[in-house]
């Protein structure tokens, strides 16, 4: 974590709560990850994982290519620099207002999921008399060991079955405005171990080269997904990668014989590994009190800052690691509960925690949140301010912002 004592000691601090985002954190990330590669091959940051526009031009600044699944998503890649000509726009649904969108700001290139899904495209793209390029995403038959959150191998709104596509592949085949140039797997998401991580790339592997033969068409570009992982909410560094890219290299040029000068350009994708390790969450205990033999410590941060998804239990509850800023320590205080200020019980981050001795007042920060923390939360829920975000680097301050939560007129009868 960044000298956080310094930066919130300092004679104009943030507000809290704040994510601080180090972006030296990030273009060390960016450098491991890239080494972790093949050298011929692609990176696209996904922007679900934080769109913040200092995140998003700083990634696109150092080479990467932008994949994005919104309109939202599309017009902050766009105001932080990336070519719209270079993107990827993908989705299991999308809308054709987003299509149209998307197109008009010049992406050609889209992840379809469907037979219905290239037929959207092609009668959006023949409106526009555009041609348009697509990869048909491919839900494989077995999961890969390994995953944190398992996307293939079930019935899923990702992609289409392989079976589906090896027995009618004419229902994928190309439109008049649309061409289908390869395909895109992605395996699962949250995978730390570089050997499941080479095993879930070799299986879409072999799935790329046995559809091209079941389909007669050799794959233009593969995109295999990611899936990297790094912790979320506890302490930790990024996982050591360092034997990947040969094995990468040396399976890519046993299925492509001459690549990366022949066949496929192969294409992967991340969002947590790039952007996780540089946000930290800080915030302040709010009030600790006694209930039921149990120490409670709330905090003005809760499930509307980090972890929303968790707290609706729509995943499984993260219980989050709390470093206290100014280093105070303490004998650890057991059987702690830890909540946020929001009026309800599904307000909780861990109800069984160890933690040093906690005072009304006092900072702690979460470490590892740049991926998925502030843009995965419930800010809107019960109304409290959402937190600034704070960028630095060299130590410093670069800039500041908040998230504006308004309300906007919507006039007119079609509001698609």
């Amino acid at each position: 974590m960044p000298d956080l004592a310094a930066l919130f000691s300092a004679a104009d601090p943030p507000p809290t709560p704040a994510y601080v985002y180090d972006l030296d954190e990030l273009d060390r990330s960016h450098a491991a990850l890239r080494a972790a590669l093949p050298a011929g091959g692609e990176l696209f940051y996904s922007l679900k994982a934080n769109p913040h526009p200092a995140v998003v031009g700083a990634l696109v600044g150092a080479g990467c290519r932008a994949e994005v699944c919104s309109p939202g998503e599309l017009r902050a890649a766009l105001e932080a620099g990336a070519d719209p000509a270079g993107m990827l726009y993908t989705g299991p649904g999308k809308r054709d207002v987003d299509v149209a969108e998307a197109i008009e700001a010049g992406v050609g290139f889209f992840s379809v999921d469907s037979p219905y899904g290239l037929d959207q495209l092609d009668r959006i793209a023949r409106r526009y008399a555009t041609p348009v390029r697509a990869l048909v995403r491919v839900n494989d038959d077995s999961p890969a060991p390994g995953q944190g959150l398992t996307m293939t191998g079930v019935a899923s709104q990702f992609g289409a079955d392989v079976r589906w596509v090896r027995k009618e592949p004419e229902l994928f085949a190309a439109r008049a405005y649309v061409r289908p140039v390869g395909f895109h797997l992605y395996m699962g998401s949250n995978i730390a171990a570089e050997d499941a991580l080479y095993a879930q790339f070799a299986q879409s592997v072999a799935t790329a080269v046995e559809l091209a033969g079941a389909t007669g068409v050799e794959p233009e570009v593969l995109d295999l997904g990611g899936g990297f992982g790094v912790p979320f909410a506890r302490a930790g560094g990024r996982p050591d990668l360092t034997g990947l890219a040969d094995r990468l290299t040396a399976l890519l040029t046993d299925a492509f014989p001459g690549w990366p000068d022949r066949g496929p350009a192969v294409a992967f994708e991340s969002g947590r590994y790039l952007v996780g390790t540089c946000g930290t969450l800080v915030t302040r205990v709010l009030d600790v009190k006694r209930s039921q033999d149990a120490t409670v410590v709330i905090l003005e941060s809760g499930i509307n800052h980090l972890g929303g998804m968790s707290g609706l239990r729509r995943l499984p509850p993260i219980v989050p690691d709390l470093v206290a800023v100014d280093g105070a320590t303490g004998e650890p205080v057991p059987a702690t509960m830890v909540t946020g200020p929001l009026c309800t019980p599904l307000d909780t981050w861990a109800r069984a925690a160890t933690l040093p001795p906690p005072r009304p007042g006092q900072l702690v920060a979460v470490p590892n949140v740049g991926a998925y923390g502030l843009y995965a939360s419930l800010v809107a829920f019960l109304g409290h301010p959402a937190p600034v975000e704070v960028t630095i680097a060299g130590g410093r301050v670069t800039g500041m912002t908040r998230l504006a939560l308004t309300r906007n007129v919507v006039t007119g009868t079609n509001r698609g």
